[in-house]
């Protein structure tokens, strides 16, 4: 943006989501509330062998309940788009546009999302040889020649990842700056920022961002174990994700989709749009380190959270004249592996100082498990909610905080905060495989 440009305010009138607590925005929050847990055995799948035989699986679903008889034009699209779809027209309906449809060509798509892998069976077969999951060792010629193998010319195995916001697009009929992004766990935040970076500088008028993914499939999930990254505390599933818990041994996968219509101010009021708050900031950086580790001081993270907050004009170190640190919740990455809750935790530090205790930073992953790229957009929704009801989500199956995160944590039920005013600015992060790291700073909405 020049400096002769102004800024568009830019605020979020939508949104929608399909998840593994349940589709409805309400109903969800309810449950979250409650602190349930969506986690319980994988049925997608035999994976009575796998060393984590459990998910958080979107159920019951069928497009034909959010989309009518409109699902018929979507029979080819894959499911992680099928979640897509939904949680596009939720977030469309919320927002009015079906109502008070702006100008289409000034409507653009900003997603991270990608369908992966159609035909699993080589990937499963060269993901499974050779491993042991006791020992977690692997026997690389075995599985050398079982990869090989599989490498079939003749075999369509990836689906396009921008037939996804081609779907919505052919849906909805909007024709401005179509984009998709694939930064991992980072991926839906990188899009919402991007798309709200989009706006701001006068491109469009409205954006549809977020992201959608389901990898509750033998690659996805060997893949992980592979890697030790997810929980295998198979006894009892639902407690096992537990981020910043002393006994965490990795996350738990999930699945969904999450969207938000994003619109510039002047938009949003000239529609007579309900506005659920206004975002304020966005940074977004990169580790610098290794394809397979965070940086251990957290500095990528500081560096996205510093950045948002910057973008925003928030002053970390700053307090209201109650000596309440300005950042009223953060939603944390909070996955439940050991490297991740440490670090995002330090990041933390880094950036609020010795305020850094003093602000609430839980992590949803705990019932809803990871929703890899759908994670962060459906997070920020949750930082919608806190701002709208008042009330911060917790931290479940949080028992015995590790000192090495050791922040306030919400553990165990969810917290009130309107005796002190509401929830008025939120930051939610998203740090991706690679070290992606994005976050997004919204705040209740002043006219």
């Amino acid at each position: 943006m020049s400096q002769t440009q102004t800024a568009h305010r830019v605020v979020i009138t939508g949104m929608g989501w399909v998840t593994p607590l349940g589709c409805d925005i309400d109903d969800a929050w309810g449950r979250l509330m409650q602190v349930q847990s969506a986690v319980g055995p994988v049925t997608r799948f035999d994976a009575s062998t796998c060393s984590t035989n459990f998910a958080a699986e979107v159920k019951d679903f069928d497009l034909r309940e959010h989309l009518g008889e409109r699902a018929a034009a979507h029979r080819d699209a894959g499911i992680s788009t099928q979640f897509a779809l939904a949680a596009t027209k939720a977030a469309w309906t919320m927002a009015g546009m079906d109502q008070t449809p702006p100008d289409l060509s000034r409507v653009g798509i900003y997603l991270g999302a990608g369908e992966g892998v159609l035909d699993y069976e080589p990937y499963m077969a060269a993901n499974i040889a050779g491993y042991d999951t006791e020992s977690r060792s692997l026997d690389s010629v075995a599985w050398a020649k079982t990869a090989l193998a599989g490498m079939r010319p003749d075999r369509e195995v990836e689906q396009e990842p921008q037939l996804t916001s081609t779907h919505i697009s052919y849906e909805l009929g909007t024709m401005g700056p179509t984009l998709n992004c694939m930064t991992a766990c980072a991926a839906s935040t990188q899009a919402i920022g991007e798309a709200f970076e989009i706006i701001r500088r006068g491109d469009a008028d409205a954006m549809i961002a977020g992201g959608c993914h389901s990898m509750i499939h033998p690659l996805g999930m060997t893949g992980f174990m592979r890697l030790t990254a997810m929980s295998t505390r198979r006894d009892d599933p639902q407690t096992a994700s537990r981020p910043f818990d002393k006994t965490r041994d990795g996350f738990v996968m999930g699945e969904g989709a999450g969207i938000v219509i994003l619109e510039s101010l002047d938009s949003a009021k000239k529609r007579g749009a309900n506005i659920l708050c206004e975002v304020v900031g966005f940074g977004s950086t990169a580790d610098a380190y290794r394809i397979t580790d965070i940086h251990p001081d957290g500095k990528g993270g500081a560096g996205a959270m510093s950045a948002a907050l910057r973008q925003a004009g928030i002053d970390p170190s700053a307090t209201d004249e109650s000596g309440r640190p300005l950042v009223h919740y953060i939603s944390a990455h909070g996955t439940g592996t050991q490297e991740n809750d440490k670090t995002e935790s330090a990041g933390v530090r880094s950036v609020f100082g010795e305020l850094a205790p003093k602000v609430p930073f839980s992590s949803i992953k705990s019932m809803m498990g990871h929703l890899i790229q759908a994670a962060g957009a459906v997070e920020l929704m949750t930082c919608i909610q806190a701002i709208r009801t008042g009330i911060i989500p917790p931290t479940g199956n949080l028992n015995e905080v590790d000192p090495v995160c050791g922040l306030d944590h919400v553990p165990g039920e969810p917290r009130d905060e309107n005796h002190r005013g509401g929830v008025d600015v939120c930051l939610s992060n998203s740090f991706g495989f690679g070290g992606q790291n994005d976050t997004i700073c919204i705040r209740k909405f002043h006219d």
